[in-house]
C-alpha cells in the first residue's frame, strides 16, 4: 500500500515494534515523534495518524485516516479539524471502561459514605467531635441506573454487581439489551426510571441528543436522596439546575469528572455547590499502563485491517459522533 503512518504520541519501544512489523507487512513506512512541532511537519506527508493533539492535523491534507487515543471525539468532528471530509475517524473508546468504573465506584462511595463530612469531623481539633451519627447511604441494595451502555457504562455495571445493589438499569438510544444489565430501556423510557434510582452514572457521549439530556425537570424526577456521577461530557447536565438541586436538599450528591467549562472557572457555582465532588477530567487516567496498552492494541487491529482493506473495527461514525 505504500502509505506513510504518523504516530505522534509517547508509547513504548516495544509498541512501537508492533506498529512497524504490521506496517512492514504491507510496505509502509512508520514514523515516530513526541514533539508537537516535528508532528506537525510530519504530518504535511501522512496518510495515517495517530495521537491525540488535533493541531497537527491541519498541515495533514493528504490524511486517509485519523486514530484519537482518547474516547471522546466530539472535538475532532467540529468544521474543520479534520483536513478533508473523506478521512475516515477512529477512536479508543474501549480502553477506558477499566479505569473510568473504578473511578465512578471510588466517588459514589465517597459521597454515598459521607466521606467529606466525616473527615471535616476528624479534622476539626478545634470542636473535637467524635460523631458517628451523620446518615451514610451503601451501594448495596440502590437502584442504579447508567445513562449510557457502552464500555465504560457496562464495564461499571458489571463491577458494580460484585455490592449487591437492587437493579441495573442502562438506558441507552437503541435500548439493546446486554447481559451486565436486569435491563436496558430506550432513551425514551428515562423519565420511567429516574424516579426509581439511587445512584444515576452517565457516560454519554457528546452529540446534539445528549446536550442538556438531564435537564432541570429531569433532576427534578430523581429522588432527594439520590446522588448523580457524570464521567461523559460536561454538556450532558444543566449545571444550574444541578446547583440549585445541590443547595437545595433536592439532590443528595453529585461528582463530577467533566465540566461545560474545563478548569472550571475559580468563581462557578459549582465550587462551592452543596455535596460535590469536582475532580479535573481525571477519571480516564491516560498514566495507567492498562490504559495506554489497550489504546494501542486497539489502533493495532485497526491498522491491520485498514491496510488489508477491512472495515475500521473501531471506527466513528462522523453523523452519530461516536
Amino acid at each position: 500500500m505504500g502509505c506513510r503512518i504518523l504516530v505522534y504520541w509517547k508509547i513504548t519501544e516495544e509498541q512501537k515494534r508492533k506498529i512497524r512489523a504490521i506496517a512492514n507487512r504491507h510496505g509502509c513506512e512508520t514514523i515516530f515523534v513526541t514533539d508537537p512541532r516535528e508532528a506537525e511537519e510530519e504530518a504535511k506527508s501522512a496518510d495515517v495518524m495517530f495521537g491525540a493533539d488535533p493541531g497537527p492535523l491541519h498541515a495533514a491534507g493528504n490524511l486517509k485516516w485519523f486514530c484519537t487515543c482518547w474516547a471522546g471525539v466530539n472535538h475532532y468532528l467540529q468544521e474543520g479539524v479534520l483536513p478533508n471530509s473523506t478521512c475516515l475517524l477512529s477512536n479508543s473508546s474501549g480502553a477506558y471502561g477499566v479505569s473510568i468504573s473504578e473511578h465512578i465506584i471510588m466517588t459514589a462511595l465517597i459521597l454515598m459514605r459521607r466521606f467529606e463530612a466525616y473527615e471535616n469531623i476528624m479534622k476539626n481539633t478545634a470542636v473535637r467531635e467524635w460523631r458517628h451519627d451523620i446518615p451514610m447511604y451503601s451501594l448495596c441494595g440502590s437502584r442504579i441506573t447508567t445513562l449510557g451502555t457502552g464500555d465504560i457504562g457496562s464495564t461499571f455495571a458489571k463491577r458494580v454487581r460484585s455490592f449487591d445493589p437492587k437493579s441495573v438499569i442502562g438506558v441507552s438510544r437503541s435500548g439493546r439489551q446486554l447481559k451486565e444489565y436486569d435491563k436496558v430501556l430506550r432513551v425514551t423510557e428515562l423519565d420511567s426510571v429516574l424516579p426509581q434510582t439511587d445512584l444515576l452514572v452517565m457516560s454519554l457521549p457528546e452529540t446534539p441528543e445528549t446536550i442538556g439530556i438531564l435537564n432541570r425537570d429531569r433532576i427534578a424526577l430523581l429522588p432527594e436522596n439520590a446522588f448523580v456521577v457524570n464521567v461523559g461530557r460536561g454538556s450532558a447536565i444543566d449545571e444550574k439546575a444541578l446547583t440549585d438541586a445541590l443547595n437545595e436538599g433536592r439532590l443528595a450528591g453529585a461528582a463530577l469528572d467533566v465540566m461545560q467549562t474545563e478548569p472550571v472557572p475559580a468563581d462557578s457555582p459549582l465550587r462551592t455547590a452543596k455535596n460535590i465532588l469536582l475532580t479535573p477530567h481525571c477519571a480516564g487516567q491516560m498514566t495507567l499502563d492498562y490504559t495506554r496498552e489497550k489504546s494501542v492494541e486497539m489502533f493495532c487491529e485497526d491498522l491491520e485491517n485498514y491496510l488489508s482493506g477491512k472495515a475500521l473495527v473501531y471506527g466513528v461514525s462522523k453523523e452519530r459522533g461516536y
